[in-house]
């Protein structure tokens, strides 16, 4: 027992002393949670995207966003390591902080939180508008504040951790819109982000509660002995989730196209709940965790690749950025519609019903290569029944 103890520590000093001889570069990029802080941009610039604007004219506005929210994530998730010192040390994932091993020193983390958090805010207020500004200053709040003082205190900090991946797509369509945050498609892209992030950071919780335990952290997985209650939270925003793209074409802020493709993606996810709830191990959580993460670019892009802003081809062709994404997205629709049966069926019969969601201007196109055709076949039977005459007579 004791030899054990002896070894442990002995391995905890050579890590920390690797991480402590690590280049100042990867210290300050594990400070900035950097690969969260990758996923943030991602969010921001679907969002941004997402809106289908002139992206030409407005490449300074999307830099500006999409750093200046990259700089607001990099402060916050300084200020969290800050405050989290003492709870980081006794939990094994969280050993290897900058902090923890002295790679950085609390005075040098501090100096980053501020001049990350600064430049961020002053880089949205100068580039963006003051909806995308006070959304990003307010998330360094929300997580660094709320989000931070609650992990030890209530369980439902995961839910105020939610809202704070939220934001960063919202981020990116008011900033390319100019500060419209109620917008249905917004609102949308909010949505997936949060309630994804339900099974994604439950099933996480799952796998480490022991160690979340030995930081003091009120996480769900840790007040129950069957984990009954997380399985059960699992499988409800799964299904949750599930529902998004039906809603989205309900709204029409998507083709319904989005809501029938969502259907296979959506199955798999809740398969893999469902067998969460039914054998609550470690295993099973570690499936969900990692489905997630292929789950959520699978559901954005096919979010843009459906979205209704791409539907205007004479205001896309104005702009060269937005004509390549309208290029590429009505090429991947026009495939995915040669490829379906009813609608295969539907363009040889001129009264039938187009239920597949394909642009106005590609119905109207192909109903007047229909329309052509037929004025064809009747003139060319026209001819053919004028020469028989002709003959006959």
């Amino acid at each position: 027992m004791g030899m054990g103890s002896t070894l442990t520590k002995s391995n905890k000093g050579i890590a920390d002393e690797k991480a402590r001889k690590a280049s100042p570069a990867k210290a300050y990029a594990d400070l900035a949670k950097a690969k969260l802080s990758g996923l943030v941009v991602a969010t921001t610039a679907a969002g941004f995207v997402a809106t289908g604007g002139p992206l030409s004219t407005q490449l300074d506005v999307f830099t500006a966003c999409v750093v200046g929210t990259a700089l607001c994530s990099s402060s916050a998730a300084a200020w969290n390591q800050i405050l989290e010192i003492p709870r980081d040390e006794k939990m094994k994932r969280t050993q290897q902080r900058p902090l923890i091993t002295g790679a950085l020193t609390l005075s040098q983390a501090k100096s980053a939180a501020v001049v990350w958090g600064a430049s961020g805010a002053a880089l949205l207020a100068a580039g963006t508008d003051p909806v995308t500004t006070t959304l990003g200053v307010g998330n360094i709040a929300l997580y660094a504040g709320l989000y931070t003082y609650m992990k030890p205190r209530s369980i439902y900090n995961t839910w105020v951790g939610a809202v704070v991946g939220a934001i960063p797509p919202v981020m990116g369509w008011t900033a390319a819109t100019g500060g419209s945050i109620m917008d249905m498609e917004a609102l949308m892209l909010g949505g997936i982000l949060y309630l994804w992030q339900m099974p994604h950071f439950f099933a996480l919780s799952y796998m480490y509660r022991e160690d979340y335990k030995r930081g003091g952290f009120q996480m769900v997985p840790c007040l129950e002995a069957d984990g009954v209650q997380t399985a059960n939270i699992v499988v409800r925003y799964a299904w949750y989730l599930s529902a998004v793209p039906f809603v989205c074409a309900l709204t029409s802020v998507t083709s319904s196209m989005f809501a029938l493709e969502g259907v296979a993606l959506n199955a798999y996810a809740l398969t893999v709940a469902h067998k969460f709830k039914r054998e609550r191990t470690n295993a099973n959580a570690r499936k969900i965790f990692l489905t997630s993460l292929w789950y959520l670019p699978s559901l954005l892009m096919l979010f843009l690749l459906h979205s209704k802003t791409w539907d205007d081809e004479e205001e896309k062709t104005k702009d060269p950025i937005a004509n390549f994404l309208f290029t590429q997205i009505h090429s991947i629709r026009d495939k995915g519609r040669d490829l379906c049966v009813h609608e295969q069926v539907v363009a040889t019969h001129s009264d039938g019903k187009e239920a597949c969601p394909v642009t106005v201007a590609a119905k109207q196109t192909r109903k007047g290569v229909q329309k052509v055709k037929s004025t064809a076949d009747s003139a060319t039977d026209a001819i053919q029944e004028k020469s028989t005459k002709s003959r006959e007579t």
